[in-house]
């Protein structure tokens, strides 16, 4: 059985390779919708729906035992609702027919945990991932006292998508700017495309402000959690294909 791995379009292909860089002995599938890409704009039904059909085809058509839904978008506006819905009556399904269960991951939570150990935090991410407030939701369970300011960017997923650097280069600018006024030791990258400007984007802050980006954290919490889930790190084909 192999690990999927879904997002809304190419941005994912950062995590993915990441992950497979750190567990090559997997066998894995990469599934990106760049036919509805962006999500970020999208409405919570429309995200929850493209993600659970992403979803579904992973595990009924690609044969995966887990899928990690690298996406922000799809991790703030639908995993809880495709872990508690989808996933129960899928694995209840499973286990009528002797079935294994099947697994749904996030990339958010992961970065959010990160970020709680500072003390003043950007996100910067798609309208959706930021109108959904689970960033600092998540990060406030953890640490109470970290600060968090949030700014979106809807303009760079599309033009990351088509290639437009400098366009992209200049967006960036302007949707960092709110940010620099406010002392921050640290900006998340809320959304996987972002990584592909990584350099751009720490210029502009600085070299006093580190920045989360998932693909550097991901790879290493999916470890632990094999680590702890034996049962089905177990059930993955270990031929290194892609």
């Amino acid at each position: 059985m192999k690990i999927g791995i879904f997002d809304s379009g190419l941005g994912g292909l950062i995590i993915a390779k990441a992950i497979r860089n750190a567990m090559s002995e997997y066998d894995y599938v990469y599934l990106g919708d760049t036919k509805r890409v962006p999500y970020g704009n999208r409405s919570h039904e429309a995200v929850y729906e493209f993600t659970r059909e992403a979803v579904d085809y992973l595990f009924r058509k690609e044969n995966c035992a887990i899928v990690i839904i690298a996406c922000n978008t799809s991790s703030a506006r639908a995993l809880r609702r495709i872990q508690q819905e989808y996933l129960v009556q899928y694995n209840h399904a499973r286990k009528i027919m002797g079935e294994s269960e099947r697994k749904i991951l996030g990339v958010l939570i992961p970065a959010a945990e990160e970020a709680a150990k500072y003390g003043k935090v950007g996100i910067l991410g798609t309208l959706g991932t930021i109108t959904s407030n689970t960033f600092p939701d998540e990060i406030k369970k953890i640490n109470k006292k970290t600060q968090v300011f949030q700014n979106s960017a809807p303009m760079l997923v599309p033009l990351i998508e088509e290639g437009e650097k400098v366009l992209a280069v200049q967006f960036i600018k302007k949707y960092l700017k709110p940010f620099l006024n406010k002392k921050l030791d640290t900006l998340v990258l809320g959304c996987t495309h972002y990584p592909f400007y990584k350099n751009e984007i720490k210029k502009v802050l600085g070299k006093k402000v580190r920045v989360i980006s998932q693909d550097e954290i991901i790879p290493k919490k999916l470890k632990e959690y094999f680590i702890k889930h034996h049962e089905v790190e177990k059930k993955l084909s270990q031929k290194g294909k892609t």
